[in-house]
């Protein structure tokens, strides 16, 4: 087997084992799916043509993490994306009553959003947050904790962010 055969077999079972991981950042990054999938497309595409720790497997969750959130970055950021109207609305704006745990994290601003998702559903513990976020510890700490204190408003009076 060829070398750039075997870096497209592991490219694939990387892809395999963090598609749902990558996809549910994207999303809860950019509250569409159609965005969301297209930033999944751009993730994989620089697995196969950047150079990605492919055979760390220590390393390239936080690879694929780091990558998913700048993407997801600079799609926000696009000319186009600021110029345009989706056509879908925003799930934020739905009643309360409809809201699950995860369209409530949607509700967060960005930054507040990115850390909850990372500490509660991806499971990191705020060092490993602060190093793939390339944030202090102290920063992290403190978003995760305006976060709790939003959520818990959200819940207890029913009040939007």
């Amino acid at each position: 087997m060829s070398e750039l055969q075997a870096k497209k077999e592991k490219a694939e079972e990387i892809i395999r084992t963090y598609a749902d991981m990558i996809y549910r950042l994207a999303l809860q990054n950019l509250k569409n799916p159609d965005d969301a999938s297209d930033i999944f497309q751009e993730v994989c595409i620089s697995l196969l043509t950047k150079n990605a720790p492919l055979y760390d497997d220590v390393h390239i969750k936080y690879w694929l993490i780091r990558v998913t959130i700048n993407k997801c970055r600079d799609l926000r950021k696009s000319a186009w994306n600021t110029r345009t109207e989706p056509l879908k609305p925003d799930f934020s704006v739905q009643a309360k009553e409809d809201l699950s745990a995860l369209e409530l994290v949607f509700s967060l601003p960005i930054n507040y959003r990115n850390v909850v998702y990372l500490y509660y559903f991806e499971k990191y513990t705020v060092t490993e947050i602060a190093q793939i976020l390339g944030k202090s510890k102290n920063t992290i700490s403190s978003q995760l904790q305006r976060a709790r204190k939003k959520l818990r408003t959200i819940l207890e009076d029913g009040d939007n962010l």
